[in-house]
């Protein structure tokens, strides 16, 4: 799997108002896509632009959505708490009554509660934590993704059967995401009989991790897990490494940022980390990568065809029932869809009821191998 080139903001924004072909705004339906242009998460939101503007650009050009072209508004979210519901309320604003949304966890819980009260259709390809559904149960929100009580044990599963490890150490960043996925991990871990010797948190945003490796280098564990983002991640490989602790790390997909190998450089050499899977490989994505040659915008990355499979869903479910977002998340919990990620099908939180993820490998250039598992 490769990465996606960055797509500055501003590029990006002229794209989008391509998209429009000129037309006013009753003649279009506005999509919100509110990801973080700006700050350390920026690959993620750029993942999601492309999946989303690739997937608007061959439904326009198709002939649209009951005659009508979508319309996508590109807002900045900064992958920041603080700034998610100022963001949806852009969305709301703009009179979009649909979204591909947030990408960050800690972003999208805060925002659910704008588009459930506003009536917002809006689905993530990237929110991962189950705080997102499972605090006030939506009607309105879903996802494209993975949970991490579906992705943590995934893991757990993969370090169970395949590394067999004695001890395992794991450490996380205290954040929405990044904490609740290491949970997620050890609780599994520990159902499997797996010793978890250190369950630690980290702070974001520290240059030193010394502490926490003298604890790694003591208690000697054969796996560290972490879970967060890959700032964090990238300062723990080579601080570790410089201070000879060689043990396999593992991480979930939070940390695959093509930034991680600037900051851990030749550390980064046999990283594991959990994933989507390789869905460019599915077969009867033809159609898909064809859109996305097209388009000059690479189909990699974790949350890009998660975010074409957003879009096709939201233009499928507005095809057979019109655009009242009251249908239109009625159809979608009762009906399953052939998507870019394969056939998706929706509990009644808005959760994915099956979804597929894998495990890769890093070599020293940052590229990642997928492993059969």
């Amino acid at each position: 799997m490769k990465f996606l080139k960055s797509v500055s903001p501003l590029v990006v924004a002229i794209s989008a108002m391509a998209f429009a072909g000129g037309a006013s705004a009753a003649d279009t339906i506005k999509i919100g896509i509110p990801q973080p242009m700006t700050g350390p998460a920026t690959q993620y939101g750029d993942q999601i632009q492309a999946g989303a503007l690739t997937a608007i650009e061959a439904i326009n050009a198709a002939g649209g959505v009951k005659g009508q072209k979508l319309e996508p508004l590109l807002i900045d979210d900064g992958c920041e708490p603080k700034q998610a519901v100022p963001a949806a309320n852009r969305v709301i604003n703009s009179g979009a009554k649909f979204a591909v949304a947030h990408a960050c966890s800690g972003t999208t819980v805060p925002a659910v509660n704008v588009y459930e009260q506003e009536g917002i259709v809006a689905i993530t390809p990237g929110a991962t934590s189950p705080l997102v559904t499972d605090t006030i149960k939506p009607h309105f929100f879903f996802r494209t993704i993975g949970r991490d009580d579906q992705q943590g044990p995934f893991a757990a599963g993969y370090i169970a059967k395949e590394l067999k490890p004695k001890t395992v150490a794991i450490l996380h960043d205290k954040q929405t995401y990044g904490s609740g996925i290491a949970s997620q991990v050890r609780d599994t871990l520990a159902k499997d009989k797996i010793n978890v010797g250190l369950f630690e948190g980290i702070n974001v945003g520290d240059s030193d991790y010394s502490a926490v490796i003298t604890k790694l280098k003591s208690l000697n564990p054969d796996l560290i897990y972490f879970g967060g983002y890959h700032a964090e991640l990238g300062l723990l490989l080579r601080q570790a490494r410089e201070q000879g602790l060689k043990t396999q790390f593992m991480g979930p997909e939070g940390v695959a940022n093509k930034d991680l190998l600037a900051i851990a450089g030749p550390a980064i050499e046999g990283l594991l980390v959990t994933l989507p899977a390789d869905f460019t490989k599915l077969p009867g994505n033809e159609k898909v990568l064809e859109n996305f040659k097209t388009a000059k915008r690479s189909p990699d990355g974790a949350f890009t065809m998660p975010a074409y499979a957003a879009v096709q869903i939201l233009a499928d479910s507005i095809n057979a029932v019109g655009a009242d977002p009251v249908k239109v998340a009625d159809y979608m919990h009762a009906n399953a869809f052939n998507t870019a990620i394969g056939k998706v099908e929706y509990d009644a939180k808005g959760d994915l009821k099956k979804f597929e993820f894998a495990v890769f490998k890093w070599d020293k250039a940052g590229n990642m191998e997928q492993l059969k598992f």
